[in-house]
């Protein structure tokens, strides 16, 4: 981190000065980080019909979080991840194993979450309000353990796109015909499933659950507005997602606004952009 604390003390901000606002400059690495992540799995997403899955992801998450807190961890996040991911993998093999539409299989799935997660919180005259800071997010809470964790998962994300994207997108359009090829679709599902998951989960509480949805679904579709070939769409959403979470960062900090809603902001005017230049090129 000293080496990262170094380059930004060379930014011409107040908060940037050497030695100060550490918390400020941990938020810009993280965003530095998820933004690409984000981008990158918005294009899956979108391609893939999946755009509620993220949110079906965040409610199960929140339950998670509750499960880990009844059982007094000290960390529940953590539990929230392991949540995740057996939300994940369960969705993916029903997905597989059922004949209904992938966002009637999401409904199914986030419904149960959200009511298990509220049950859960609610226990014994529970209150569900010790889990507001769940819904908004807090991005100067982030802590540089979590940010090297999901730089791991950016990079893993990365070589999984370089070799096996083709693979991957053929999956989402036509299984049977992937399946006829000798592509493992559910397993490649899984680990895309898997990353999304871990992802939002480590993300949520730093710009909220009610949000975290659109940095899943926003980038790609921008993106796809102007994209012409699929290198575009991914270098597009991948830089549009990048661009708008700084933007928003900054925004936050000095107008004191939510940082997950002033990305989403950011980029919902994105996509508005791409929409009317789309048309107008047409």
């Amino acid at each position: 981190m000293s080496l990262w604390y170094s380059l930004v003390d060379l930014l011409p901000f107040e908060w940037a000065q050497p030695g100060e606002m550490f918390f400020m400059k941990n938020a810009l690495l993280a965003i530095l980080v998820i933004s690409p992540l984000f981008g990158l799995l918005s294009t899956m997403v979108v391609q893939s019909r999946m755009s509620f899955f993220s949110d079906a992801l965040g409610h199960s998450a929140f339950t998670g979080v509750a499960i880990g807190a009844l059982c007094s961890l000290s960390q529940p996040l953590w539990a929230a991840v392991a949540f995740a991911l057996i939300f994940s993998l369960l969705f993916t093999w029903v997905r597989r194993r059922s004949s209904l539409a992938s966002d009637t299989v999401i409904g199914v799935f986030s419904s149960t979450a959200v009511a298990l997660g509220i049950f859960i919180a609610t226990l014994d005259g529970g209150s569900f309000t010790k889990f507001n800071s769940l819904l908004i997010g807090d991005i100067l809470s982030v802590e540089p353990r979590k940010t090297a964790l999901l730089a791991a998962i950016l990079g893993v994300i990365l070589v999984l796109w370089v070799c096996a994207y083709n693979t991957l997108l053929l999956s989402s359009l036509h299984p049977a015909l992937a399946d006829s090829r000798g592509i493992r679709v559910f397993w490649q599902e899984a680990v895309l499933h898997a990353a999304i998951a871990v992802v939002v989960t480590l993300s949520m509480t730093w710009v909220g659950l009610l949000v975290i949805n659109s940095l899943l679904v926003l980038p790609a579709a921008g993106a796809r507005n102007l994209a012409r070939n699929c290198r575009q769409y991914h270098l597009l959403s991948v830089l549009g997602a990048v661009v708008c979470g700084v933007a928003g960062l900054m925004t936050s900090y000095y107008i004191g606004s939510s940082a997950g809603a002033s990305i989403t902001l950011y980029l919902a005017a994105g996509f508005g952009l791409a929409l009317l230049f789309q048309r107008r090129r047409l």
